[in-house]
């Protein structure tokens, strides 16, 4: 495709309706081609990203997102290649918790209010639940449901049918790697911000835009980074103003990088992903630390995790 049909396609509203973080109908296409379809190995051709004159958020062309309704049943899971009921999910992301109860630190759940919001089968509440007074389980995957009403979780599909129960009352939600998924990220932290309590937080996290290798590797990765599930892509600017046009104040900006040294020599290397697989000589948990902490203080770590506040008055 020849870059003026490209930019002709960034004009076209059925492709890129107007921004749901600012407005703004101006698309800047980025990046054309192939995108990860699910499971890794998995693509679709011909996709196209552009990035948001107006607030710099980007997004996937929408022809090459799959409707939110993959969310409500099997489909996304199997689309991933991953098991579709609650232990089958435990089994996958229980181990991923303690990154995600290292940015809760110091900040403590102990006799609040706090939900989950796209919380799947539950891990991270499971974690935490013991502290917590109310617990609020919001997950449109069907199938996890009788699991969470089982452990005491109160659920609901989404946080708009919650609003009758529990708005203004939760005092700490969290939302991990959702919101780069949902069809509108304003609408979805303004209903998130209903919920809460006056002076309570929202902590979100998505998918790094600025990750080390999308500049190391401009050809070799976008085409991994870049997928069909995932409508947009933040940075922590973009992301700031995503919240402050739901009504939340950023108090809090972290980087996480998931990974260690290896995965992204393997990428430099085979330019194929590694996960968190070793390679030889470089089994190093204090040489991962390191490498982690570096990335996480450059900004180009893999993960952007960002704390909101509702404004008390």
């Amino acid at each position: 495709m020849s870059i003026a049909a490209i930019e002709t396609e960034a004009r076209n509203p059925d492709l890129f309706p107007d921004c749901d973080v600012c407005g703004t109908q101006a698309w800047i296409p980025v990046y054309q081609g192939p995108v990860r379809d699910g499971a890794y190995g998995n693509s679709r051709d011909g996709a196209v990203v552009a990035e948001c004159v107006g607030c710099g958020v980007q997004r996937l062309d929408e022809v090459s997102c799959h409707d939110e309704d993959i969310y409500a049943d099997e489909s996304y899971r199997e689309l991933l290649g991953e098991s579709v009921d609650s232990e089958g999910f435990h089994a996958a992301h229980d181990p991923l918790q303690l990154e995600r109860l290292n940015v809760v630190d110091p900040m403590t759940l102990r006799g609040r209010v706090i939900a989950d919001v796209g919380c799947g089968g539950g891990s991270f509440l499971d974690f935490v639940s013991g502290l917590a007074r109310y617990v609020v389980a919001i997950e449109p995957g069907r199938p996890y449901h009788d699991s969470l009403r089982s452990r005491g979780f109160h659920v609901y599909d989404y946080a708009r049918n919650a609003l009758d129960d529990c708005a203004g009352s939760v005092e700490h939600a969290f939302s991990f790697q959702v919101i780069e998924h949902v069809e509108a990220p304003g609408p979805f932290l303004s209903e998130i911000a209903d919920l809460l309590a006056p002076g309570g937080r929202v902590t979100v996290s998505t998918p790094n835009r600025g990750d080390l290798l999308m500049n190391l590797l401009p050809d070799d990765y976008p085409p991994f980074f870049y997928r069909t599930v995932h409508r947009w892509y933040f940075s922590a600017d973009s992301l700031a103003r995503c919240g402050r046009a739901a009504g939340l104040d950023p108090v809090e900006t972290r980087y996480v990088h998931r990974f260690g040294i290896a995965n992204t020599l393997r990428w430099l290397r085979d330019k194929v992903p590694g996960g968190r697989d070793s390679l030889p000589g470089l089994d190093d948990q204090a040489l991962d630390s390191i490498w982690r902490d570096s990335l996480a203080r450059e900004g180009t770590a893999d993960t952007i995790y960002m704390t909101f506040e509702k404004p008390v008055s």
